[in-house]
């Protein structure tokens, strides 16, 4: 099978693009503050250039299955990057907030077609037994570009303009479009599926009101008492029901739900919603200890958080390779164990923690996850036979938007009750040191919260086992 396609091109074309999705992402986290200085706007509204994104990855991905039977992989390929680089282009010459706004949405929108293709394509070019290394690059992409946004942009914000995050972005691009052109081929079969809008609405209405809910509940100054909090997610949950079970009434459904008939893929997507939200939870919340609770600046704390990610990025290669050779079970398990370990020393942060003992934990938390995440979502997508590879990435992918937006809201929300609580028995809530103490006291139980889902994720893990693939099977008979 791997004779037929350049596979080293098409998955540098794909990882190429993948990774400045993925940077772009975080990127202009950092930048928030100055946006919210130069176009004159509050804490909330520039908190919609990520919800915005959020929101428009959780519509579009639930709808990506049904896309990749529709178009060639060339032409999702296409309409991915174009709609990304018109994306970019309009944010490096973003005038005002509303410009900006919109390029996220394109930004978005393309990234959401990008990601399904290219674990559809892994699936598709690449046989069983080669699978875990390829996925370790993609995991490389997906987990070290996020990671890295903040750290750059910290340093094209001291240095230029924000502006600048759009214009690094677009070259990149260009050649992933331009190597995509040259050797990207259709390897998946266009099916003339029907689009039944009643499915596309209440997938819309369901992943985006849920998404949208728990975003703006990690907003916080209401947090979840607001009624715009509590109705989204309620309409969100309700619609979701409605499109579970009308996709199990249609003959051709637009997200096949019988990927949930594998057990090993049900396993290793509760294992990779974990880590989504371990990720989420602490990258939102190790920054905001190491500048409200131990007192640094941004770029320190984003430099901090590098190495973990780094190397999380790096192992993601050599966690495949040992994957294909040894299955899931040994690297799975002796993950969840070191996250579960280092997230209970996590519940010990101070104020006094030393720099080196909150890299080294951060460190050691995503190599923990690496373990986790790439064998456990591999392993998963392996037991589905091919003609559900579309549907069950694209489950994959619309959950885990919905798991990181859980996670930060959830994080964030544990975080500002832990803090209230704390100032409220203070003699002295306006005193840096105490407010210092309060962010500790809520960090830490965010840890606890954490390390509640990684012990069960540990149960869970000890049910993985590798599986025999459909195409190993045939292969065998």
């Amino acid at each position: 099978m791997n004779n037929q396609y350049n596979t080293r091109a098409i998955m540098a074309s794909l990882l190429i693009c993948g990774f400045v999705g993925m940077f772009s992402e975080t990127a202009l986290n950092i930048a928030i503050t100055n946006l919210m200085e130069e176009f004159q706007i509050s804490a909330a509204t520039a908190q919609w250039l990520t919800t915005g994104y959020l929101l428009t990855l959780g519509i579009i991905m639930p709808i990506s299955g049904l896309l990749l039977q529709m178009f060639t992989t060339r032409q999702m390929f296409m309409g991915s990057l174009i709609s990304f680089i018109v994306g970019t282009l309009i944010g490096a010459l973003a005038l005002n907030f509303e410009m900006l706004m919109f390029a996220r949405v394109l930004q978005a929108a393309g990234m959401a077609l990008l990601l399904p293709l290219l674990f559809n394509t892994v699936l598709v070019i690449y046989p069983p037994q080669k699978r875990g290394v390829a996925m370790g690059f993609v995991g490389l992409v997906i987990m070290f570009a996020p990671a890295i946004g903040p750290t750059i942009s910290g340093l094209l914000i001291e240095y230029l303009t924000w502006h600048y995050i759009f214009w690094l972005s677009l070259p990149f691009l260009i050649i992933g479009l331009l190597i995509g052109l040259k050797y990207l081929e259709n390897v998946t079969d266009v099916t003339k599926a029907r689009i039944d809008l009643l499915s596309v609405a209440l997938s819309t209405i369901g992943f985006g009101g849920v998404v949208f809910g728990f975003s703006k509940a990690g907003e916080g100054v209401e947090g979840w008492s607001s009624m715009v909090v509590v109705t989204s997610i309620i309409v969100g949950l309700v619609a979701l029901v409605l499109f579970i079970l009308r996709q199990n009434l249609m003959h051709d459904p637009m997200m096949n739900l019988n990927v949930f008939k594998y057990p090993m893929y049900v396993t290793g997507l509760l294992l990779v919603l974990s880590c989504m939200i371990f990720v989420m939870s602490s990258m939102i919340i190790l920054p905001m200890f190491l500048q409200t609770g131990a007192g640094l600046s941004v770029f320190i704390a984003g430099l901090m958080l590098l190495p973990g990610s780094a190397l999380n990025g790096i192992l993601g290669p050599l966690v495949g390779r040992l994957f294909d050779k040894f299955g899931p079970k040994w690297l799975v398990i002796p993950g969840l164990i070191l996250v579960a370990v280092v997230l209970w020393f996590f519940t010990t942060l101070s104020p006094a923690s030393s720099v080196v003992f909150i890299v080294a934990l951060h460190t050691a938390l995503m190599v923990g996850i690496c373990m986790i995440w790439m064998p456990a979502q591999t392993n998963g997508l392996n037991q589905l036979p091919p003609e559900l590879y579309p549907h069950g990435t694209a489950v994959l992918n619309s959950l885990q938007q919905v798991a990181g937006a859980i996670g930060i809201a959830v994080a964030i929300s544990i975080l500002t009750n832990g803090k209230e609580k704390y100032l409220h028995g203070s003699s002295d809530p306006t005193k840096l040191t105490e407010i210092a103490s309060a962010t500790t006291a809520g960090t830490q139980s965010v840890f606890w919260f954490m390390l509640i889902i990684a012990l069960l994720g540990l149960i869970l893990g000890f049910f993985i086992r590798r599986v025999v693939n459909h195409e190993e099977r045939y292969s065998a008979h």
